[in-house]
């Protein structure tokens, strides 16, 4: 049981960050199977552009995170 008590700690704790890491997610895969439905692009480059989104992630995240501590 304490398994699942410390689990729900961290949810509770990171709730607002875990849902905007999910709709961070499901935006970017959504664009970009919508833009190669509508475009056919190679599979490779429909991969490529998923595990850009990892990237655009975390560049993203790092420039809020420098101009909140800029302000």
């Amino acid at each position: 049981m304490p398994l699942v008590g410390t689990l729900l700690d961290h949810v509770r704790e990171h709730r607002s960050g875990m849902v905007v890491d999910l709709a961070f997610a499901v935006a970017w895969v959504a664009v970009v199977s919508a833009l190669f439905d509508l475009l056919q692009g190679p599979t490779w480059a429909y991969h490529l552009s998923l595990f850009a989104g990892v990237v655009a992630y975390f560049g993203f995240f790092a420039s809020l995170e420098v101009a909140r501590d800029s302000s």
